[in-house]
């Protein structure tokens, strides 16, 4: 008979000890993967977790509530004022409430301010914020921001948790980040993903866009609500997202940088309004082929000066067309929206500097923000029934610009009879008793000859509605 293999018991011994090695190596390898992905420890917290850091976060993000009276559209018959007029008949105005929910972030828990976007609270009656810990606050406006899609409300400074905002131009592509918001009205809920990209705009959803592209999960709830880094610091305010049809999230969402909600809330809390200034250019993008045609070197990019008002700052400043603008107050100009957005926040009186390419060589132009041209506001003996609103022709820097018509509404006052009657702040006001309007003096000419009720045809974010007043 053969005797036993004493050597076995060795190689089984050694192959064992190959084995732990390997596992090891392996468990090494991915514990470094790990640490590259999510962090080791947090808050003391062996296993990786965002429970710490959401525990901090999560009370300074609310719920928002609002409430809204519409006018429910009649059928195209009874609806048409000659129809009505022929058989004498009433003016019907059936009105619906409809209520919306959003997200909302305390930024100062002192002075109770929360900050939101303004198609949450648009066109609202009532506001209600209810907080992590249950509690539910009448909220009031503060001021609101169309262009910007900022709104900032005011709850009673009672035992308010608030967000730190960080610095988003230290944003990078592939950082990591988690939104807190209300989606569909389920009551807080957290996502995370990361920073997809940044800056983008032409997505027409604002005068102003500087969005910060995220595949965290956003959907119809989570505007206004926190984009947060992993250390719990503000980042962003969600605001959009670019859906499949169904409506929800497809990982294309969109946060409004903190770095552009500081300025706007600023302006917002000291005047209602964000008062911008006026350099008065027109630019376009710098292409390849214009950089070829101008004869500059090839460039990251820059905005082409393509028309300066006379009269205006830039006039006094000396810029001229041709010039193409590669820096404006040390932040890089790639396309013309990146100066729309920094002199967009600037205010009357402020300096802004700007790097200029002229003829191939740099040079540095001061110029001075000088005022925008007033509003023109509908008179006020015009038409009593639109009294405490305030009209205007469309901003040539809105995107509105060039592909509807119409006229819009810029302010509105609470309690007024315009108010009163369902128009609101950012509402564009497209036909008066079925003649369409383009403009302020088509608008005053209809109403002017308008002896009866007015059924105003607006349009209101992405929708249409008819307002009646008699």
């Amino acid at each position: 008979m053969r005797s036993p293999d004493r050597t076995t018991p060795r190689l089984w011994r050694r192959a064992a000890s190959l084995t732990a090695f390997g596992l090891g190596v392996a468990l090494l390898v991915c514990r470094s993967a790990a640490a590259g992905a999510l962090p080791v420890a947090v808050d003391g917290e062996s296993l990786p977790s965002l429970a710490p850091m959401l525990e901090r976060a999560t009370p300074a993000v609310v719920n928002i509530a609002a409430r809204r009276t519409v006018v429910v559209r009649q059928s195209p018959l009874f609806s048409d004022p000659f129809f009505q007029r022929f058989f004498n008949l009433p003016l019907p105005q059936r009105k619906r409430e409809v209520r919306s929910v959003g997200s909302g972030v305390i930024l100062d828990p002192d002075a109770g301010l929360v900050v939101t976007n303004h198609h949450v609270i648009a066109g609202t009656e009532q506001v209600t914020v209810t907080l992590r810990d249950g509690r539910s606050l009448d909220a009031t406006l503060v001021g609101s921001d169309p262009a910007t899609d900022v709104a900032v409300l005011r709850v009673p400074a009672e035992n308010l948790t608030a967000l730190k905002l960080a610095d988003s131009d230290r944003l990078r592509v592939g950082d990591f980040v988690v939104a807190i918001g209300n989606p569909f009205g389920l009551g807080q809920t957290v996502t995370s993903g990361i920073v997809s990209a940044l800056g983008r705009g032409g997505l027409e959803l604002g005068s102003y866009e500087n969005f910060i592209q995220t595949d965290a999960a956003i959907n119809e709830g989570n505007s206004g609500g926190a984009l947060v880094n992993l250390r719990g610091e503000l980042v962003g305010i969600n605001s959009q997202i670019i859906s499949g049809g169904g409506g929800g999230s497809i990982g294309i969402g969109f946060a409004i940088p903190t770095n552009m909600v500081r300025d706007v809330v600023t302006q917002l809390v000291a005047h209602g309004e964000v008062r911008r200034g006026l350099l008065g250019v027109a630019t376009q993008d710098l292409t390849p082929d214009l950089a070829n045609a101008f004869g500059l070197p090839a460039r990251s990019g820059g905005a082409v000066v393509v028309e300066v008002q006379p009269g205006s700052s830039a006039d006094e400043a000396g810029l001229a067309p041709g010039d193409v603008v590669v820096e404006v107050n040390g932040r890089p100009v790639r396309r013309s929206r990146d100066l729309t957005n920094v002199l967009g926040l600037m205010t009357v009186g402020e300096e802004a500097t700007l790097r200029i390419v002229r003829e191939g060589s740099e040079r540095l132009v001061q110029a001075r923000i000088g005022e925008r041209a007033p509003h023109a506001a509908v008179a006020q003996g015009v038409s009593q029934r639109l009294e405490g609103a305030t009209f205007a022709d469309i901003d040539e820097s809105s995107p509105l610009a060039g592909s509807l018509r119409g006229v819009a509404v810029v302010r509105v006052e609470r309690g007024s009879p315009a108010w009163r009657h369902g128009l609101r702040e950012g509402d564009l006001v497209v036909a008066v008793n079925r003649e369409p309007v383009a403009s302020i003096v088509e608008f005053n000419k209809v109403l002017s000859a308008s002896k009866r009720a007015l059924m105003l045809e607006i349009r209101r974010g992405r929708g249409s509605a008819f307002i009646l007043i008699q």
